[in-house]
């Protein structure tokens, strides 16, 4: 990670998630040992301390990891700024006269830096030894497969928990590190916004710091393959519609060929598409094409763990080859989520140390892209096995939506046998705050029923999830059903 020389605000993140004049404790043997102070390797330090267990914890970089110094606190840092930007243009829609706004980078740069150290107090060494853990800054090698070293001490363990993380992937791509790149890890210590910056990568950061940087002022284009290849064709129409009103250039179901850089600075990233070559101009070229799992230099042989193209191969209940050793997080999992990582250190506790039987699969991970508007899920989708039928209500139909001049999205939700809940995608500029109470209703195996006898306030963007459970109740009101009704209440006259 680079910080900004200087800046007062991440002197003090420093200070928090790697002080310089941190002093590790003496060697010792542990209960747990965990390798990674990102949230996995946090939630499982500070509950093992919390259980009784004697604990350390190593970490290489800065503690908080991936989330904390450049991942979800700077980018949601970001995009809020890129987001008062947008409502400060579309204010006339809602009666107000402005200005046309004039956004400030540096400023807002400032303000996401000042925010993140705040936040990292909670993810600080002084605050991990005060619950009781042992920090350890350092390189961790496995030496066998109940030892680790960590800057010439030797830590032997019981059990121990792999959690290191991912880093952005870097494409194979001929001219590429000649000609230079940022990622997440680089890009929030822009002290300036590039003019032009080039995007490549199609997936959620791709998107998020596309439109993001867009609206704070630069020319962006977005290369890369179909947009949000994962997600709901229909949501994934409404970003790219929303994207290109902000003025993002896009160059979709492009097949990167090479990069080159110009003699006056410009960076330039030719593709292919349907037989013919394209190209792309960026001042700076942002990567975020995929990421890749941390495995180098832990000394997995050693250890008597197996990684392979995904990172470290774990069971379902997240046990490598050797049975001693677990591995939570982006490292191990398909789920590369904040939560997810957070959700599996608690299950590797427990099957660690009270014969636990939890599994990652029993798991309903809901996730969500932080464009504007959002796009959120959980679960199923429509033809996954056991869906039934599926319904979908747009918010043009839902009052506060159409109150709030935010009706570009859906509710939709996939159902199953006996009207239960086995999926949910929401697009709506706000979807991330609704998308945990259709997770819950699939988690308990909720039904629809259960759903439309939910009360929701009115009115609300929520309230979407209740119309779309109204919808379902109509639809089973088949003629014959119709007809008895009609008979009970001639009979009740």
């Amino acid at each position: 990670m680079t910080l900004v020389s200087g800046d007062p605000h991440d002197q003090a993140l420093l200070q928090n998630t790697h002080p310089p004049d941190w002093r590790n404790p003496p060697a010792g043997s542990y209960d747990l040992v965990v390798i990674g102070g990102g949230t996995g390797g946090l939630v499982s330090a500070l509950g093992g301390a919390g259980l009784g267990a004697r604990v350390a914890l190593i970490e290489k970089h800065l503690l908080g990891g991936d989330c904390l110094n450049y991942g979800c606190v700077p980018s949601k840092g970001l995009l809020r700024a890129a987001r008062a930007v947008a409502d400060v243009r579309d204010a006339a829609e809602f009666g107000v006269r402005s200005s046309p706004p004039q956004p400030d980078f540096p400023a807002a740069m400032g303000r996401m830096r000042k925010l993140r150290a705040s936040i990292s107090k909670n993810d600080s060494a002084q605050r991990l030894r005060e619950h009781g853990v042992d920090v350890f800054l350092g390189a961790a090698r496995f030496i066998s497969p109940t030892t680790v070293v960590v800057e010439g001490a030797r830590l032997s363990f019981k059990r121990a928990i792999l959690a290191t993380g991912g880093r952005a992937a870097v494409p194979d791509l001929p001219g590429l590190r000649e000609t230079g790149f940022l990622t997440n890890e680089t890009v929030f210590s822009l002290t300036a916004l590039p003019r032009r910056l080039l995007v490549v990568g199609t997936g959620p950061i791709g998107c998020e710091l596309a439109q993001a940087f867009c609206r704070l002022g630069s020319e962006v284009t977005l290369v890369g393959p179909r947009l949000l290849p994962r997600e709901d064709r229909d949501a994934a129409a409404i970003v790219e519609a929303s994207l290109r009103r902000d003025g993002v250039r896009m160059e979709l179901g492009a097949r990167l060929v090479r990069a080159v850089r110009g003699p006056e600075g410009g960076k330039t990233i030719f593709f292919q598409r349907e037989g013919a070559e394209g190209q792309a101009t960026g001042d700076e070229i942002l990567l975020a094409a995929g990421r890749k799992a941390n495995v180098e230099g832990l000394g997995l042989t050693e250890a008597g763990v197996s990684s392979g193209k995904h990172g470290v191969e774990v069971d379902d209940r997240l046990r490598t080859r050797n049975p001693r050793i677990f591995a939570v997080g982006d490292v191990a999992s398909r789920y590369q989520f904040t939560h997810a990582a957070d959700a599996l250190a608690r299950f590797a506790l427990q099957n660690a140390f009270f014969f636990g039987r939890k599994k990652e699969s029993a798991l309903v991970m809901p996730w969500c892209t932080y464009t504007d508007p959002e796009v959120a899920h959980a679960g199923a989708y429509a033809g996954d096995m056991g869906v039934l039928d599926t319904i979908t209500v747009p918010l043009q139909e839902v009052d506060r939506a159409i109150l709030d001049g935010e009706t570009s999205g859906f509710a939709r939700i996939h159902v199953g046998a006996k009207g239960r809940i086995l999926g949910a995608t929401l697009v709506s500029r706000h979807a991330g705050e609704s998308i945990g109470e259709l997770t819950l209703a699939i988690t308990a195996g909720l039904s629809m029923s259960d759903l439309a006898r939910t009360i929701h306030p009115y009115p609300t963007q929520a309230e979407a999830w209740k119309r779309a459970a109204d919808a379902w109740s109509r639809k089973r009101l088949t003629p014959r059903v119709r007809s008895l009704l009609e008979r009970i209440v001639r009979w009740r006259r």
